[in-house]
């Protein structure tokens, strides 16, 4: 441990056999001729991108009211389907009337998926001889990400074979990845959430090492035991609650993926090639997702991520919300008003989950202020209506205070189509990449630009 002008280093591991864990902001890390954190450390600026599948029921005429908020400007009451995220509302920004041009050719769930983080027009091929563009999410990753250990995190509910055609003679690479780190070069997501908490803190052994270590009721706290103590050695009351709150926070994710796999291992399911460590049920394993988004923004690990909460095409059903019909097929609905109100339920079903993670980055302290206020995390499907698979008027928010340059509490709405990439542009400036264009803006979200 080297400790410098009487400050612990923002990126201190706490280190063991095969472990290192990143800690969390702590006022130790402020050198002791600040005055205080506030003062010391300007916020670190998070990005992140959540996808949801096959558009919206709001994006339908006579169906506005499912997703789309009544008054324009400041937001006083959230529609139907955004409705759990009402507690933070003053963070909320809904924007409406944005389009994936690119999307349209040949506009389809493949198209959906690559648009959303690159705007961009995938090349129609089978093949291996696919091209995009370089996503918004990496060209941050290049410059926030940095000075993280992981530049970024690409994450999914779905594992899937990133191979062969999927949808209208495109490659399912387009349709299973969010994040292009280039233009031929598609980051696979991951959704085993054993393998992500490994990816965070492994840090030797090869994995079943790993796995078998932590399988024997053992926790990566514990091989670190001694360093903890080192280091709280250093630490004020305050700075040792803190850190008490997150390894308690660390062991409780352990003890979940600990009970998956009990699960899982004691189940007879015929899908021998499931994961291990993954929830039965869809809610809980997505949770666990989230908080692992949560810890890796706490811990500085990385800090931007993206999120595919379901996957295009998909055909999971959603019963805890009364649609026992399988999503792809209900988002077909052809103006049926029975479909478009189910639709509507799996909808305001995603965004409840959305909100957990919503609730958990306000309530997760980070210097001055909240993960939540010094991040911006985007929710949004490259689809609009999904009947007639069109990409205008995609269902999209951004939520987050961006480390003092957001300001929520409002809905912008176009009264023309409108790039999304303005707004992707708009979001690299607000983490300090600044560039001319994106794909085929032709502005910035001036809205946004306020603050």
């Amino acid at each position: 441990m080297i400790i410098t002008k009487k400050a612990l280093p923002r990126r201190t591991f706490l280190r063991g056999a095969g472990v290192a864990m990143a800690l969390p902001l702590l006022d130790a890390m402020i050198p002791s001729f600040t005055a205080s954190a506030a003062t010391a450390v300007a916020p670190t600026r998070r990005l992140g991108f959540v996808y949801i599948p096959m558009g919206c029921a709001g994006a339908t005429a006579g169906a506005i009211k499912y997703w789309t908020p009544a008054n324009v400007g400041t937001l006083t009451e959230l529609s139907p389907s955004l409705t759990t995220l009402t507690p933070f509302i003053n963070y909320v920004t809904v924007m409406t009337n944005l389009e994936l041009k690119n999307s349209y050719s040949p506009g389809n769930h493949s198209t959906s998926n690559s648009g959303f983080l690159s705007c961009a027009r995938a090349k129609q091929t089978e093949g291996a001889d696919y091209r995009l563009a370089t996503t918004v999410d990496q060209i941050a990753a290049k410059h926030i990400g940095k000075d993280t250990r992981l530049p970024s995190l690409e994450l999914s509910m779905d594992s899937v074979t990133p191979i062969g055609a999927c949808d209208g003679g495109m490659s399912c690479v387009y349709q299973n990845s969010l994040a292009w780190s280039s233009p031929t070069t598609p980051l696979p997501a991951e959704a085993n959430p054993r393998v992500v908490f490994e990816r965070l803190f492994g840090d030797g052994g090869t994995a079943q090492e790993q796995l078998t270590a932590l399988k024997e009721d053992g926790s990566m706290i514990d091989w670190v035991t001694e360093d903890i103590a080192h280091v709280q050695r250093k630490l004020g009351a305050s700075d040792r609650t803190k850190l008490s709150e997150y390894l308690d926070t660390v062991r409780e994710l352990e003890r979940r993926i600990q009970n998956a796999e009990n699960q899982m291992s004691k189940s007879a399911m015929p899908d021998l090639d499931r994961p291990i460590g993954v929830p039965s049920a869809y809610a809980d394993h997505a949770k666990l997702m989230f908080d692992l988004q949560v810890l890796a923004m706490q811990a500085d690990i990385t800090r931007v991520i993206s999120f595919q909460l379901a996957r295009e095409a998909s055909t999971r059903t959603y019963p805890e919300v009364g649609v026992t019909e399988a999503h792809h097929p209900t988002s077909h609905h052809g103006n049926s008003p029975e479909k478009l109100a189910k639709l509507a339920k799996i909808n305001g079903y995603h965004v409840s989950l959305f909100a957990y993670f919503i609730e958990k980055l306000k309530a997760t302290k980070d210097g001055d202020g909240s993960l939540l206020d010094h991040s911006m995390i985007v929710l949004g499907s490259g689809m609009g209506n999904p009947d007639v698979h069109n990409h205008v008027n995609i269902p999209l928010i951004v939520v987050g205070g961006g480390g003092g340059k957001m300001k929520g509490g409002r809905h912008i709405k176009y009264d023309e189509p409108t790039p999304m990439a303005n707004l992707h542009l708009t979001l690299l400036d607000k983490v300090g990449v600044h560039q001319e264009a994106f794909s085929d803006s032709n502005g910035r979200v001036d809205e946004l630009l306020s603050l």
